[in-house]
C-alpha cells in the first residue's frame, strides 16, 4: 500500500479514537442540560466534556466548588478547591486498543513508521485543541499535561502495535534486523527473548481475568448492598441514567483494584484506609453505590485468593514449556531459568503500572489517597509469579512415546528397497514392473553372463517394445462398441 494513504488511514483512526471518545462524555451531557437542567450555561459543556475526556486519560483535574454551592452545602470552605486524579481507565483502555490496532494494520500495509508518526500526530494534535478550547474556572488542568498524557496514551499502544505487526509479516529494517541477531544467538538461548514477551502478555492477560472474576463475585455477593446505595442517592431516571454511565467507565479501574486485592497488598479508599484479603479498615466511604462492593469485613478464607496469580503463573509456565523445543540429550536449566526470573520481573513492572493508573484522588481531604500502593503490588505479583512460573518451567519433563525429538540421530541403514530405487531406479522398477519370463532369452554363442536384470535405459526400453508387441488388441466391441477403433487411431506401441 502507498505510503501517503497509509498516513490518511492512520489519520483518521486518530481522528475517530479521539471523536468516539469525546462523544461518549458529550452525549449524555448534553441530554442531561436539556432534560434536567432545563436553563443551564450551555458555555459550560464543552468544559465539563473535556474535562472528563482528560480525567480518563490519566490528567489530574483541579476542580473548584462555587460559593453560592458551599453555602447551600455547608462545605468547609477550606475543602473547596480539590484535585480529581482518579482516572476512569475505560477512556484510556479504548484509546490504548484502538491505537494498537491502527499500528497493527499500519505496518501489515507496509508503512508502519509512517503509520505511527501520522496517527500519533493528528491524536496530539486533538488533544491540543481540546485542552485549549476548554478552560473554564470551575475546572482547570495544566495544559502540557492535557496535551501530553493522551498522546502518550495513543502514541506507545499504537508503537507496540506496529512492532508486533513489523515481526509478523517483515519490514526490511531494524525489526528484521532483530530476527536475524536473535537467530544468530546460540540453539538453547534464540527462543528465550520471544518465550519472555510472549509470557509478559500471557500473565498480563491472565491477571486481567483474575480481577474480572473478582470483580463479579463481589457484585454477586454484595448485590444487596450496591442497590440500597442506589436506592439512597434518590435521583431520577436522568441522574441515574448518569450515574450509571460514571460507574461503568470507572468498572476497569475497579478490576484492577480487584488484582490488588487478590494478590494481597489490596488497596486504599482513604489516608490510613486498607481494604485487603487479611483484613479490611475503612471509615465513611463516599456514597457511590459501586463502591457497596467493598466488604465491611474479612476472612481467612480470602488469603487463598494469592492462589489465583500462582495459577496464572502456572499456566504461562506450562504454556511457554510446551512452545520450548524437545532434546533427546540433557535439557539446559539456564535459559528457563532466566526466562521464569524475567517474565516474573516483567510482570511485577505490569504491578506497578497497574498501581499507578488505578490510584488517585477522589475527592478532599482523605479521599485524597485512593488505590493501590506501586510498590507492594509489584513485589506480590513478581513473587507469585515466580512461584507459579518455577513450578513447570523448571521441573524436568518427559517426553512423550509419541513425539519425536528434532534434533534425534537418523538411523544410517536405509531399507534396501529405498536404496535401490535410489541407487538404481530403472533396475529396481523394471524388476518390479517387468515380469520374469519377459527377460530375453541368451543368445547362442554367446559366453558372457548377463544378469536377470539391465541396467541401461537402452535395454529398459527395448524389453517394454517387445511387451508391448506381444499384447494382443483387444477387439473394438469390448472397449467402446462396435465401429471404434481398438487403439482409437493411437499407435499400440510406446513412444520413446
Amino acid at each position: 500500500m502507498h505510503r501517503l494513504l497509509v498516513a490518511l488511514l492512520a489519520a483518521l483512526d486518530a481522528l475517530l479514537a479521539a471523536a468516539v471518545g469525546i462523544a461518549v462524555v458529550l452525549a449524555p451531557l448534553a441530554l442531561m442540560w436539556v432534560v434536567a437542567l432545563g436553563d443551564a450555561d450551555w458555555s459550560a459543556l464543552w468544559p465539563t466534556a473535556a474535562a472528563v475526556w482528560h480525567l480518563g486519560h490519566l490528567v489530574p483535574i483541579t476542580v473548584t466548588l462555587p460559593d453560592a454551592y458551599l453555602a447551600a452545602t455547608g462545605v468547609d470552605p477550606s475543602l473547596a478547591t480539590f484535585v480529581l486524579s482518579l482516572a476512569p481507565l475505560a477512556f484510556a483502555a479504548f484509546t490504548g486498543l484502538f491505537a494498537a490496532r491502527s499500528g497493527i494494520r499500519a505496518a501489515e500495509s507496509g508503512a508502519a513508521l509512517t503509520g505511527w508518526l501520522s496517527g500519533s500526530l493528528v491524536f496530539a494534535a486533538v488533544a491540543a485543541l481540546v485542552a485549549l478550547t476548554s478552560a473554564a474556572p470551575l475546572v482547570s488542568f495544566e495544559t502540557w499535561q492535557a496535551i501530553l498524557f493522551p498522546s502518550l496514551i495513543f502514541a506507545v499502544p499504537s508503537l507496540v502495535g506496529a512492532v508486533v505487526g513489523s515481526w509478523r509479516v517483515g519490514d526490511e529494517g531494524p525489526v528484521d534486523r532483530l530476527r536475524a541477531a536473535i537467530e544468530r544467538m546460540p540453539r538453547d538461548w534464540a527462543p528465550v527473548p520471544g518465550l519472555v514477551l510472549r509470557g509478559v502478555a500471557l500473565t498480563t492477560l491472565g491477571l486481567v481475568a483474575v480481577g474480572g472474576v473478582v470483580v463479579v463475585a463481589g457484585l454477586l455477593a454484595r448485590g444487596t448492598q450496591i442497590i440500597t446505595l442506589f436506592q439512597a442517592s434518590n435521583v431520577d431516571g436522568i441522574g441515574a441514567t448518569v450515574l450509571a454511565l460514571g460507574q461503568l467507565v470507572y468498572l476497569p479501574t475497579l478490576v484492577l483494584w480487584a488484582v490488588a486485592f487478590a494478590a494481597g497488598p489490596g488497596f486504599s479508599l482513604g489516608t490510613d484506609t486498607a481494604v485487603t484479603p487479611a483484613a479490611t479498615q475503612v471509615g465513611a466511604v463516599p456514597g457511590i453505590p459501586i463502591l457497596g462492593i467493598v466488604p465491611e469485613s474479612t476472612t481467612s478464607w480470602l488469603l487463598l485468593l494469592a492462589l489465583l496469580p500462582i495459577a496464572v503463573g502456572a499456566l504461562t509456565g506450562w504454556i511457554l514449556r510446551s512452545s520450548m523445543p524437545e532434546r533427546s540429550d540433557h535439557e539446559p536449566v539456564a535459559p528457563r531459568l532466566v526466562v521464569a526470573l524475567a517474565v516474573a520481573a516483567l510482570t511485577g513492572g505490569v504491578g506497578a503500572l497497574i498501581a499507578v493508573f488505578s490510584s488517585g484522588a477522589i475527592g478532599p481531604g482523605r479521599l485524597a489517597e485512593t488505590g493501590p500502593q506501586p510498590g507492594p503490588l509489584a513485589l506480590a505479583l513478581g513473587l507469585e509469579m515466580l512461584v507459579g512460573l518455577a513450578i513447570l518451567l523448571l521441573a524436568p519433563r518427559t517426553s512423550l512415546p509419541h513425539r519425536a525429538h528434532p534434533d534425534a540421530a537418523i538411523p544410517d541403514r536405509e531399507p534396501e528397497t529405498a536404496r535401490a530405487i535410489r541407487d538404481r531406479p530403472s533396475e529396481a522398477v523394471l524388476t518390479a514392473a517387468v515380469p520374469a519370463p519377459w527377460a530375453p532369452e541368451p543368445v547362442p554363442g554367446d559366453t558372457d553372463e548377463r544378469p536377470a536384470a539391465l541396467d541401461t535405459d537402452d535395454d529398459v526400453q527395448a524389453r517394454i517394445r517387445e511387451a508391448w508387441s506381444r499384447m494382443e488388441p483387444l477387439p473394438a466391441e469390448w472397449r467402446d462398441g462396435p465401429g471404434t477403433d481398438a487403439t482409437d487411431g493411437r499407435d499400440a506401441r510406446p513412444v520413446d
